[in-house]
């Protein structure tokens, strides 16, 4: 079986649904893999917790967003059971490390708004796997006790957003021109990228352009790490798939080898 690739996708609000560009991207991703994956693993923003927890294998959306039209709170993406494929990650764990389950935690929109995007069918076993630190060598280091699950047809998925700087912005329009820090960092981080120079992209904090605009916090950026550690070789360019701005925001996103 070929090696499934591992995505570092931006993930938008929920207004992304009904983008016909970003979302017509998004889904000649999911078209351009080597094949349908027989389960996916996705690491978002918006889960922040350690240890390291998986979500219920089978639980509701959690909306975690406000401000929205109602029809977005009435979103349903039921995929099927994957609690076999929360005892394979929880093999996967060094010896004394347990991996937790969350009883009832479901997706969060970082997860299921581009999945429903890319796989709208909602017929692959999807489990989410908290963010347990922003520390980026950890995070490599996950990513890289991962990596095997490629193997065996899973897609690993580090969902954020490249530039996150929302108390930043002056226009809300999915259109709006993005300001210079936004700019500035896309830039820096996709010439990193380019040359899979980790050890740049890590310290972004004292290296980056447009900082601490683009990440006042950093959750939308640090799945970046577990993504890259799940890659076949962590300094390797990625394919970067996906580029421009959403909201002035950088969606660029990538395909890891």
């Amino acid at each position: 079986m070929e090696r499934m690739p591992a995505l570092y996708i931006g993930h938008g609000a929920p207004p992304l649904l009904d983008d016909p560009v970003w979302s017509a991207e998004l889904k000649q991703l999911a078209g351009s893999l080597p094949y349908r994956p027989k389960a996916i693993l996705i690491v978002s923003a918006h889960w922040e917790s350690a240890p390291v927890t998986l979500s219920a294998s089978r639980a509701e959306l959690v909306y975690d967003f406000g401000g929205f039209a109602p029809h977005y709170y009435q979103m349903r993406y039921d995929t099927p059971d994957a609690s076999a494929f929360a005892q394979r990650i929880a093999q996967m764990m060094p010896d004394g490390e347990t991996v937790h389950q969350h009883r009832t935690r479901g997706l969060d929109h970082g997860a299921w708004v581009p999945l429903k995007i890319m796989f709208p069918e909602a017929d692959i076993p999807v489990l989410q796997m908290s963010l347990p630190t922003h520390d980026p060598a950890s995070l490599v280091g996950l990513g890289a006790r991962l990596r095997e699950l490629r193997d065996e047809g899973v897609l690993v998925i580090g969902s954020g957003f490249l530039t996150h700087g929302l108390p930043f912005l002056k226009e809300f329009r999915i259109d709006a021109e993005a300001p210079g820090w936004s700019k500035d960092f896309d830039a820096w981080a996709a010439e990193a990228i380019s040359k899979g120079d980790v050890d740049e992209l890590a310290a972004y904090r004292s290296k980056a352009p447009g900082m601490p605009y683009a990440h006042p916090t950093v959750e939308h950026y640090t799945p970046l790490f577990v993504a890259l550690g799940a890659g076949t070789s962590v300094d390797a360019p990625a394919e970067q798939i996906i580029d421009g701005f959403w909201m002035g925001l950088s969606k660029r996103s990538l395909k890891i080898a």
